[in-house]
C-alpha cells in the first residue's frame, strides 16, 4: 500500500493528471521509457524519441522493494538528462515538481519551444541547466529567480530579438551563469546577429527609490512608507512582508509616464518587527530591482525569564529581559541596590533587544537569601519582578535553640583571661612562622612530591598556579585547600613547586594531572611582531632548551597585554581575572594534542606580560595564503605590478582541506567545539602543511569578519548556522557548517563570504535558507560536501569523519575524474 500514498502537500488533481499522462507507464508502475536509462539517482535519455511526455523514475531499479513513497523516489533524483527527443515541445509545470531534489537539468538537440512560467519552482537546489540546440523563440529570467544557477547553456538557441531577452544579454555583459563564455545569436527580421549586437530602445532594468532607509518607531505607532519604481518597461512594484506582525495594507498608484508608486502603511507597530526588513520590489521584462528599509521599534522593557537560583557552589539567578532601546538593570536585596563585586555580579549577553545573562554569586551563605528585584528601564518606562533566592539554611535552622553558656566572673577576672588569650595567640603565631622556615630550608617533602622552597607568581624565576581542567568543551574549576605548601593570591590559591617544569592540576585531585610545561624568561627571545589582537600581541622569537634535540628554535609567542588596561571597565580585579583566563587557556592548550592542531609548548610566568609559546607555522594564516596564491595576487618588483605563478592547483586545495578535516576531527573527538572555524584561524607550515590554530588576533586584523553584538560580543555570522544566529547554540554540527564555509574560502582563493552583501543581508540570507554559489574551480564532488555541510538541520548535516574521507578520496582520485565544469 506504501507505493500508492500521496503525500498531503501534492494536490490531488496534479497527481491525477500526472497519472493519465503515465498511463502507458502504469501496468510496470512508472516504468523506465525505453530510449531511457534509469538509476536512484539519475534518468538519461540519449536516444530518439517521439514521446511528448516526460519522463519518471524507474521503480524496479531502486532496489527499495516498495519501502519508500512516491515522493521519496522522485526526490533521489540529481540528474536528468535528455536528448534527440523531438516530441518534447512543452516543459509544463507537473513535469518536474515531483524532483525535488534535482540539481542538473539537460534538454539538448530537441524540440523545445516553450517554459511554462513555473516550471522549476519546486526545484530549489537546480544549479546547471542546459537548454542548446532547441527552437526556443523566447525565455523569462523569472524561470530561474529563485535558483542559484552555476550555469546556464543556451548554445545553438535562436532567439527572436526584442526585450523579452534584453536579459540575457545584461547576464552575458555581467559573466553571470557563464553565459560570458558563449556566443549566442538572435534573428533581427530576417538575419541573425550576435545577441551582444542587439540594440533595443526604452528596454532597460527598473529603478527604485524608498522615502526611507532606516525608519525608527515606537510600538502602537501608525506609519506609511512609499516606494517608486520607474523605468521602460513599467514595472509591477510590490512589498514582500512575509512574517510581518504589525497590520498592513497597501495602496498602489501608477504616475505618468514611467513610474510606479505604492505605499505600505503599517498599523499598531509590534515589538515582533524590530529589526525586520522592509523590502520592495520592481520588476519588468528585463529583470528586477529592490530597496529595503530597516525597520527599529522602541517598546518599554519586559522581564521575560527570573528563575531561581540552583542550589549548587557557584549560583546564578538566570533572567531574559527584552526591550528595545537595550534596558538599563538594577538589582535590589533588601530594599537596597546591589553594587556589583567579586562575590555578586552581572554577567549578561545582547541578542537583538534580548538581554540574557545572571546574576552570579560567589560562595554564597544564609545571609545572602531573600527576596531579589530586577528593574529594567529605558525611556520608555520601567518594570521589575521579584524571585526568591535561597542558598544556605542559618545554623541552627531545624528549630534547636542556639546554646548559650552563661559565666559569672568579676571584672579583674575578665581582663585576666583576654590578657591570656592574646599571649597564647601570638606564641602560636611565632612557633608556626619557625616551623615554616625550618621546613622550607630543610627541604620538607611537600604533598606535591617536590621539595624546595616557596615560589609566587610576583616575578620569581620559578613559579606554577592551578589551571583549570577542559571536560567537553566546558571549562569546570577544581578547589584545592590551601595548605602549608601554598599561598594564597587574591581569590585563587596557588599550589608551591621548586623549580617546575609542568603545571600540575586535574579537575578533581584524585583525577590524572595535566602539565603545562614552564618555560623561563630568560630563554625567550624576541625578534618581530607578528600581530597584535585584543588582548596581546604575537611575535616571532627564538627559545633556548626547549628541544632535547636542537640548541634553540624558532617559536610564535602570544603576550598577555596589561590586564589593567583590557578588564577596568568591567572588573574589580583585573590582574587576577586576566591571569585566570591565561591560565585556562594554557590547560586547554595542553590538553589539544594532534598534528593538524598548532602545538602549543608552555608558558611563561615569571613576569609579566605572561607569555604562551607555540610553534612557528612560516607561511602565517591561510586566508592570507590563499589570496596570495590565487588568480588575482600580484607582487611588486621595482614598483612595478608582476602576477606571480604559485596559483594553487585542486589537488593542493583537497589537501588543504583535508587536513583541515582532520584536525576538525579530532577537536570533534575531544568534545571541543571551536565557534570561530575560518580561514583566517588555520596556519600554514613548510610542505603545505595546514594546522588549526588561534591567537586570538583575527576579531582586529579581520574585523570586517565579524559582526558586533551590543556593546561587546564579536560574532562571525558569515562562518555561522542559523541556529547559532537565532539561538546562539554551538556545538559540533555547528562547526561542520563552518567547515562548509571553509571548503568554499579555500576554493575562491580566500574571498569573504557574502562579500557583496552586509552584515544584516547576511543574517537574512542565511536564516532563510540561502546558501553560498559554487566557486567557478569547485568540482561538483566538493561543492556537495559543502551543501550536506549547509543542511538546515543540523543532525542531517555531514559527519566531519565521512567528509574527511571523501576529500582524501578525491586527493587521491586522478584530477581528470572530478567533475570541474559539472
Amino acid at each position: 500500500m506504501d507505493l500508492f500514498f500521496i503525500p498531503p502537500r501534492i494536490c490531488w488533481w496534479r497527481v491525477l493528471f500526472l497519472l493519465s499522462i503515465f498511463q502507458d507507464y502504469l501496468s510496470n508502475m512508472l516504468d523506465c521509457p525505453p530510449t531511457c536509462s534509469c538509476s536512484p539517482t539519475e534518468i538519461y535519455c540519449n536516444k530518439s524519441d517521439n514521446g511528448k511526455f516526460f519522463p519518471l523514475l524507474a521503480l524496479q531499479d531502486t532496489g527499495n522493494n516498495g519501502n519508500n513513497s512516491i515522493e521519496d523516489l522522485f526526490k533521489n533524483i540529481t540528474s536528468i538528462h535528455i536528448e534527440n527527443w523531438t516530441g518534447l515541445q512543452t516543459l509544463k509545470d507537473v513535469d518536474m515538481e515531483l524532483y525535488t531534489g534535482l540539481q542538473r537539468l539537460t534538454i539538448m538537440n530537441g524540440n523545445l519551444r516553450g517554459i511554462q512560467a513555473r516550471a522549476f519552482s519546486q526545484n530549489p537546489h537546480l544549479r546547471y541547466i542546459n537548454l542548446s540546440k532547441n527552437p526556443l523563440t523566447t525565455l523569462s529570467w523569472q524561470l530561474f529567480q529563485n535558483l542559484q544557477l552555476f550555469e546556464l547553456r543556451l548554445e545553438e538557441v535562436v532567439f527572436e530579438c526584442g526585450c523579452d531577452i534584453r536579459w540575457i544579454q545584461l547576464w552575458q555583459q555581467r559573466g553571470e551563469a557563464g553565459l560570458h563564455t558563449q556566443l549566442l545569436f538572435c534573428n533581427n527580421g530576417a538575419s541573425k546577429i550576435p545577441l551582444q549586437a542587439m540594440n533595443i530602445s526604452l528596454c532597460d532594468l527598473p529603478d527604485i527609490s524608498v522615502t526611507h532607509y532606516n525608519l525608527t518607531v515606537i510600538e502602537g505607532d501608525r506609519v506609511t512608507v512609499t516606494c517608486n519604481g520607474s523605468g521602460s518597461p513599467l514595472p509591477e512594484v510590490d512589498w514582500t512582508v512575509n512574517d510581518l506582525h504589525s497590520i498592513n495594507t497597501h495602496q498602489s498608484n501608477v504616475y505618468w509616464p514611467n513610474v510606479h508608486s505604492i505605499n505600505l502603511t503599517l498599523v499598531n507597530v509590534s515589538r515582533d518587527d524590530n529589526f525586520y526588513m522592509l523590502t520592495c520590489i520592481a520588476e519588468n521584462k528585463v529583470g528586477m530591482a529592490n530597496a529595503s528599509i530597516q525597520l527599529t521599534v522602541h517598546f518599554p522593557p519586559t522581564i521575560l525569564k527570573l528563575d531561581e537560583p540552583e542550589r549548587r557552589h557557584e549560583t546564578c539567578i538566570e533572567f531574559t529581559v527584552r526591550g528595545n532601546p537595550q534596558p538599563t538593570l538594577r538589582w535590589f536585596h533588601r530594599d537596597k541596590e546591589i553594587p556589583p563585586s567579586d562575590y555578586i555580579r552581572t554577567e549578561m549577553d545582547t541578542y537583538q533587544d534580548y538581554l540574557e545573562g545572571c546574576l552570579n554569586f560567589k560562595d554564597p551563605t544564609h545571609h545572602n537569601n531573600g527576596n531579589y528585584t530586577l528593574e529594567a528601564s529605558n525611556f520608555l518606562g520601567v518594570t521589575t519582578k521579584t524571585v526568591y533566592g535561597h542558598f544556605l539554611n542559618a545554623p541552627f535552622s531545624d528549630g534547636t535553640p542556639t546554646p548559650t553558656i552563661t559565666v559569672t566572673h568579676r571584672p579583674e577576672e575578665d581582663t585576666f583571661g583576654v590578657s591570656i588569650a592574646v599571649g597564647l595567640a601570638g606564641f602560636a603565631c611565632v612557633l608556626l612562622v619557625v616551623l615554616f622556615v625550618l621546613i622550607n630550608k630543610y627541604g620538607r617533602r611537600s604533598k606535591f612530591g617536590m621539595k624546595g622552597p616557596v615560589a609566587v607568581i610576583s616575578g620569581e624565576e620559578d613559579s606554577a598556579s592551578p589551571l583549570h581542567h577542559v571536560n567537553h568543551g566546558i571549562i569546570t574549576p577544581c578547589t584545592l585547600d590551601a595548605g602549608p605548601d601554598a599561598v594564597v593570591i587574591g581569590m585563587t590559591r596557588i599550589p608551591v613547586i621548586e623549580n617546575p617544569q609542568y603545571f600540575r592540576h586535574g579537575h578533581n585531585c584524585n583525577k590524572p594531572a595535566t602539565y603545562v610545561q614552564h618555560i623561563k624568561r630568560r630563554d625567550i627571545i624576541l625578534k618581530r611582531e607578528l600581530g597584535e589582537g585584543a588582548f596581546g600581541k604575537v611575535f616571532l622569537a627564538e627559545c633556548y632548551n626547549l628541544s632535547p634535540t636542537k640548541d634553540k628554535m624558532l617559536v610564535a609567542v602570544k603576550t598577555l597585554k596589561d590586564p589593567t588596561l583590557v578588564f577596568s571597565q568591567t572588573l574589580k580585579d583585573p590582574t587576577l581575572a586576566a591571569r585566570k583566563d591565561f591560565q585556562r587557556e594554557a590547560e586547554l592548550l595542553t590538553n589539544l594534542q594532534h598534528e593538524h592542531i598548532v602545538k602549543f609548548y608552555g608558558v611563561c610566568v615569571d613576569g609579566d606580560p605572561l607569555i604562551m609559546v607555540f610553534e612557528y607555522m612560516k607561511h602565517g594564516d591561510l586566508n592570507k595564503f590563499l589570496r596570495a596564491h590565487g588568480p588575482d595576487a600580484m607582487i611588486l618588483v621595482d614598483g612595478q605590478p608582476l602576477q606571480t605563478n604559485g596559483e594553487l592547483g585542486l589537488s593542493q586545495m583537497l589537501h588543504i582541506a583535508t587536513q583541515i578535516a582532520a584536525g576538525m576531527m579530532y577537536l570533534a573527538s575531544q568534545h571541543f567545539v571551536h565557534r570561530d572555524l575560518a580561514t583566517r584561524n588555520c596556519l600554514v607550515g613548510n610542505g603545505l602543511l595546514v594546522k588549526i590554530g588561534d591567537f586570538g588576533m583575527s576579531r582586529d586584523i579581520y574585523s570586517t569578519d565579524y559582526y558586533r553584538v551590543g556593546g561587546h560580543t564579536m560574532l562571525p555570522i558569515r562562518w555561522m548556522p542559523p541556529e547559532s544566529i537565532m539561538y546562539r547554540k554551538f556545538t559540533t554540527e555547528s562547526d561542520v557548517w563552518s567547515f562548509g564555509v571553509i571548503l568554499w574560502e579555500i576554493f575562491t582563493y580566500g574571498k569573504q563570504p557574502w562579500f557583496q552583501l552586509a552584515n544584516n543581508e547576511v543574517i537574512e540570507c542565511i536564516t532563510q535558507g540561502r546558501v553560498l554559489e559554487r566557486p567557478r574551480v569547485c568540482p561538483k564532488e566538493v561543492y556537495d560536501i559543502m551543501l550536506g555541510c549547509w543542511q538546515r538541520e543540523p543532525q542531517q548535516r555531514l559527519n566531519i569523519k565521512d567528509i574527511q574521507k571523501i576529500l582524501y578520496a578525491l586527493g587521491k582520485a586522478t584530477p581528470v575524474y572530478l567533475d570541474i565544469l559539472g
